[in-house]
């Protein structure tokens, strides 16, 4: 059997040793994909952090912390974070802090943004963990070839992470997933019937725990509206980038729709739309300039048709008829 490659791309391929379990009682190796993280938006922590694909799927950030200890030592691994976790944060994040466009800029404008308190963010943060439901497993499963982000300490810990992979090709002694011994699997939940189980146990939470979820998250999307509603009354009186201001029904009482706005914006462009093909021709030099274009293009097309019979005569030459 052929070795590894040692690289694809720009990846480095890290082979690791799956122990066997009782449902599948045989040593295999899987294959990570590792490389320094370049996201399409930089961040800070870009230096220092490595980006892996075609994970387990059965990977937590216990296990990979075992796999960074085996290969640079303890010390180095800080955290990680998996593709399902970070879509799933950035879904919450749009979700809790959507605001207009036209919001953000108005309130950016009149510098009435105002950088929140480290007090005021983590009564928010307990706010919104209060908010979510209970969760119905104790252990998650990745999706097969799923990826996750490695932060290490420093930028040198990447460049080591790198240079232990080139080694392990060449000792071919691949570290082993868990841990050696499997230490890992001591410290975080099994798989298999247990796993099942205890997801079947945790789909019925106790009934005051999903009351207080319930109302936490009524108390938060009340506090939501509220907000909106405030800064839908500053946007009343304030144009847009097109020009157009937000409009309202019922007075200063209350917003309109967002259907109604686009519906009054439609009517004020066509309404502009007439209004300029009406003054087209509002002056007499306007029509006789106007009249005097289209002779010039009828006067045009006839010389083109011309030119085209003419060209056509040359082509097809002088007929002679047999005697």
């Amino acid at each position: 059997m052929a070795p590894p490659p040692q690289t694809i791309g720009e990846f480095s391929v890290l082979p690791i040793s799956i122990p066997p379990v009782p449902s599948f009682p045989r040593n295999v190796v899987h294959y990570l994909y590792v490389r320094r993280n370049a996201p399409k938006i930089p961040t800070a922590n870009d230096s220092r952090s490595l980006f892996l694909a075609n994970v387990p799927v059965d990977s937590t950030e216990l296990h990979l912390r075992a796999l960074f200890a085996s290969l640079v030592g303890a010390g180095r691994f800080e955290s990680a974070s998996f593709e399902d976790e970070r879509k799933e944060a950035e879904a919450v994040a749009a979700a809790l802090d959507a605001a207009p466009a036209q919001a953000v800029r108005l309130l950016a404008a009149h510098g009435k943004k105002r950088k929140r308190e480290d007090q005021e963010a983590a009564e928010r943060a307990e706010e919104e963990a209060a908010a979510r439901l209970p969760s119905t497993w104790n252990r998650p499963l990745r999706k097969s070839g799923s990826t996750a982000v490695v932060l290490l300490a420093d930028e040198k810990s990447v460049q080591q992470v790198l240079k232990a992979i080139a080694k392990v090709h060449k000792s071919k002694k691949y570290p082993t997933w868990g841990g050696e011994g499997n230490v890992v699997a001591e410290r975080v939940p099994p798989l298999g019937s247990i796993w099942i189980k205890a997801h079947n146990q945790l789909s019925y939470p106790d009934r005051d725990q999903l009351q207080a979820a319930v109302d936490a998250f009524s108390t938060m999307f009340a506090r939501r509206e509220r907000e909106a509603a405030e800064i839908a009354k500053r946007l009343r009186n304030e144009p847009d980038e097109d020009g157009f201001v937000t409009v309202t029904r019922g007075g200063r009482s209350a917003p309109a729709t967002r259907n109604e706005a686009e519906e009054a914006k439609k009517k004020m462009i066509e309404k502009a739309e007439k209004r300029k093909q009406e003054m087209t021709d509002f002056y007499r030099f306007q029509m006789r300039e106007r009249k005097k274009a289209e002779q010039e293009e009828l006067v045009k097309r006839f010389d083109e048709d011309r030119q085209k019979l003419d060209a056509m005569r040359q082509k097809r030459g002088k007929f002679v008829p047999e005697a």
